[in-house]
């Protein structure tokens, strides 16, 4: 598995479709859980996160699983945590969740890589 992460317009999908030109790539926004665990690439991970919990779906588990059923998917997400925290309860458990999960997945990817301003940053290559 592997990761691009970073903020919000930093260059990440670009930056994930010139390192890895020859994936099919899917969007996290309208994928099923059945064509994630079959996806190449994901871009917008994270908007996959926020249909799930919107939809009352658990998440807790969802890094486990993903490791399970697609331990060779490329994830593409926004880090979500930084700046203020959102006053609204669900935009609170949203940013949460978001971080939890790329968490574990991160710690199980091969290769993490940070985008900001259009330049991947290698941040874990085992």
């Amino acid at each position: 598995m592997e990761m691009i992460i970073g903020g919000a317009y930093q260059g990440k999908t670009e930056y994930a479709k010139k390192e890895y030109p020859d994936l099919i790539w899917k969007e996290g926004s309208s994928l099923s859980r059945e064509e994630l665990f079959a996806a190449e690439g994901v871009l917008n991970f994270h908007e996959f996160i926020r249909r799930e919990i919107k939809a009352g779906r658990e998440v807790s588990d969802l890094a486990e699983v993903l490791i399970r059923e697609n331990p060779k998917v490329v994830l593409v997400s926004q880090e979500v945590g930084y700046g203020v925290v959102p006053i609204d309860a669900f935009d609170r458990k949203y940013r949460e969740a978001v971080g939890r999960v790329c968490t574990r997945l991160a710690a199980y990817s091969n290769k993490v890589t940070r985008v900001a301003c259009g330049i991947g940053m290698v941040i874990k290559n085992d």
